[in-house]
């Protein structure tokens, strides 16, 4: 029984180191050639599973999109949301078209992605969906800065990294998510969210003062 309630004390504790943490972490996201615009096809693929998750912003947004539709018991196909806007955001920017304030607009959805979530309230589905598809649309275009002026071929590549990653980690967190959320307090999820609150804080800080 004793290990049990420390078990349960844990998680949340946990979600709140978690969040100091992430929010040390550089808002911008890196790329994982070492700036190198990717030039093979496997090159791409890599670049393309890693940007989303080095990013302390982007990865922010992704768990926040699976602990929202795991707690909100929402449909699976949901995060497909996101990641078909994030698609087109990477081929808006490598066609040269733009999109204003990217960085901040993405650090003000992993902000009220968080709050949200912290909130507590079950909301309804389309404002979810209308939420990870402005978002995906944003954080796609900020990804899309990595291909700018490589080959077709590491494009697509870039792009397929960025589909499977993003799919796998919002559905996976999602799942984990369902399956422990029986286990654990309701203040569990809202500090997830607060973690996800601090990370967007953090990356708009850094768009506002930079240097800061």
């Amino acid at each position: 029984m004793g290990n049990h309630m420390s078990a349960r004390l844990l998680r949340p504790a946990s979600l709140a180191a978690l969040a100091f943490f992430l929010a040390e972490v550089p808002a911008a996201a890196h790329h994982p050639m070492g700036g190198k615009t990717p030039s093979t096809f496997m090159e791409g693929l890599l670049s393309g599973f890693g940007h989303p998750v080095i990013g302390a912003d982007h990865l922010a947004f992704l768990l926040a999109i699976g602990v929202a539709v795991g707690v909100s018991g929402l449909n699976l196909a949901l995060p497909a949301v996101f990641v078909a806007a994030m698609a087109i955001g990477v081929a808006a920017h490598i066609k040269g078209m733009g999109l204003p304030a990217t960085e901040i607009v993405v650090a003000l959805s992993v902000l009220l992605a968080g709050g949200l979530i912290a909130w507590g309230r079950t909301l309804p589905v389309m404002l979810w969906a209308a939420l990870f598809a402005v978002a995906g649309l944003f954080h796609g275009y900020a990804l899309g800065e990595t291909v700018v002026g490589a080959e077709t071929t590491p494009i697509w590549a870039y792009l397929l990294g960025l589909v499977v990653i993003q799919t796998a980690l919002t559905v996976g967190v999602a799942l984990v998510v369902r399956r422990v959320a029986a286990g654990v307090t309701d203040l569990a999820p809202r500090l997830a969210g607060a973690a996800v609150v601090i990370v967007g804080l953090a990356a708009l800080v850094q768009q506002l003062m930079p240097g800061a």
